[in-house]
Formats: C-alpha cells, structure tokens, sequence
C-alpha cells in the first residue's frame, strides 16, 4: 500500500482553487533543487559526444560529495520530511525540494475535486515522444491521494485499475484531475484522468484506498 499524507485543508472550509501543494519559493534549496531539474533534463538531451562530460562528471561528483557532507543521518531527514509541510515539499510528485518531482502543483474545487495542469518532459519518456506509462500512474495515484484528503478522508493505497486510452504526449500541458466518488467505512473509492488541452482523454484511473484512521468492523 502506498501511504498518502493527510491535507489539512478540506473542500468544506476552503474556497475554490486553494492550492493543496507546496509552492516553490525563492530560497536555496529550492533555486538549487530547480538547477538540478535543469541538470537531469539537459544531460538527457545534450550531444554525448562534444559536451566535455568528463569535466561534467567532475563538477557533479564534486557537488555530491559536498552535499553528502552537510547530510544528517537518514532517520533524522525522515522525520522532517514527515513533519508539517515537509510532507509536500518531498514528495515524489509534488514536492519542490525534490529534484525527480516534475512538479505538479494541485488545486481543490468547490465541486469537490482536484486539479493540476503539468508539463512532462523528457526525463519522464516512455516510448517516444510520450509519458512513461509508470509516470502516469503515479501522477494520478498521487493526485487521487490528495483528493481524497480535501474530501475528508486520508489513507493508503490498495489498488489502481489504470487504463491507457492512447499515449500521453511529452512537451505539451496535460490537465490532471481526480476526486473521491464514495465511501464505505474504512474502504474509500476515487477516480482520476489525465487528458491534453484539448480535453482528449488519455489516462484514466479507479482506484481503492483504505483509511486506517477509522476503526474496524467488530
């Protein structure tokens, strides 16, 4: 099960378009999380043959070993990662402290769902010129973690029935959305869709989480 974090924010006290992820702001880890993006990005794209990836390599080793120095023990990182917005600023979706999010911003809606709009690029590629077929996946599994989490509800994932409707295309604004649909007990059901601009239907997604906040049966 894939354990999602609880937003506090709920469509019941909330107004339309309230962002439910952690905007990146314009402080060092965040400018130097953006760089490393950059970084994946380009070496993907760059001529492999005339880049000088050697002093490249160097420079990155270099910065590595600098960060590893200035690291705290795994289990201390844990713990701040799980510690108010840390939740959403590490995610692997989301967060803008971490450099294999694309990221994807959310927003809740009055009529109960949530909705982002992201760019894939590639870094994210599948077969070519599209989205990784694991990439949507976790897209809308993430995307329907935090939706039922502005419904009220919090919990794991159990189960994602995903269905590919046609590739996902790389390089263009795809819109995600996602919202709880019913519930019954600690049982919690969700659907979500990813589709391009011009509303074609690419991805879509029925999922089964479970809410170990709630009791159960005796």
């Amino acid at each position: 099960m894939n354990q999602h974090p609880k937003v506090t924010r709920t469509v019941d006290n909330s107004p339309d378009g309230t962002v439910l992820t952690s905007a990146p702001r314009d402080v060092p880890v965040d400018r130097a999380t953006a760089a490393a993006r950059r970084v994946v990005d380009a070496l993907l794209r760059t001529d492999r043959a005339n880049a000088n990836l050697d002093r490249v390599a160097e420079e990155l080793e270099s910065i590595a070993d600098h960060l590893d120095q200035h690291a705290p023990e795994v289990a201390e990182r844990l713990v701040d990662m799980w510690h108010g917005e840390g939740v959403t600023r590490h995610d692997p979706v989301t967060g803008p402290e971490n450099a294999i999010a694309l990221p994807l911003v959310l927003a809740g809606r009055a009529d109960g769902s949530v909705e982002g709009v992201v760019t894939v690029t590639i870094p994210y590629q599948g077969p070519p010129g599209h989205v990784h077929g694991g990439v949507a996946a976790l897209l809308l599994d993430h995307t329907l973690g935090v939706a039922n989490a502005w419904a009220g509800r919090t919990g794991a994932t159990a189960q994602l029935n995903v269905r590919y409707h046609r590739p996902t295309p790389l390089f263009v604004p795809l819109t995600v959305t996602g919202r709880l649909v019913w519930q019954d007990g600690r049982k919690v059901g969700s659907v979500g869709e990813i589709r391009t601009a011009d509303g074609t239907l690419c991805v879509s997604v029925e999922a089964l989480f479970i809410d170990r906040t709630v009791p159960r049966p005796r």
